[in-house]
């Protein structure tokens, strides 16, 4: 079962501000664990959506927006992607990770879907496909 952590963006991420070394440390140290336990598969932060762009779909029409975002609170400033053996697994990674915004903060959870959650057909065999390429 593979899990995301969502870090959720700040004024402070989407002005580009770095975080505190004592911030990063406690990452590195959490990130370690994750390593060490076999669980970690990918963590990266975000620039701020003013680096970034949107694509709008209106049927086949598409309009690109630049960012910056101003509702931050929809934002992401990160993630740590992990594979683990149960929700409950993920539940207690999830516990542990330090608080990305050193006072009020708030991380999102959520599972990734795998291959054998979609019924089998012509296109989940394709993506089977282009998994086993890697």
């Amino acid at each position: 079962m593979r899990f995301m952590i969502i870090v959720k963006a700040t004024t402070d991420s989407e002005a580009g501000v770095m975080p505190p070394e004592e911030l990063f440390a406690a990452m590195a140290a959490y990130h370690e664990e994750l390593a060490k336990a076999g669980a970690l598969l990918d963590a990266s932060g975000l620039q701020p959506s003013s680096k970034g762009w949107r694509i709008r779909y209106q049927g086949a029409r598409r309009t690109l927006i630049d960012g910056p975002f101003t509702e931050t609170k929809e934002l992401i400033a990160g993630y740590t992607l992990i594979r683990v053996n149960s929700r409950e697994e993920a539940l207690e990674w999830s516990r542990r990770f330090p608080n990305p915004a050193m006072g009020d903060g708030e991380i999102e959870v959520r599972q990734l879907f795998e291959l054998e959650d979609f019924e089998p057909n012509v296109s989940m065999e394709r993506f089977r496909a282009i998994a086993g390429c890697g």
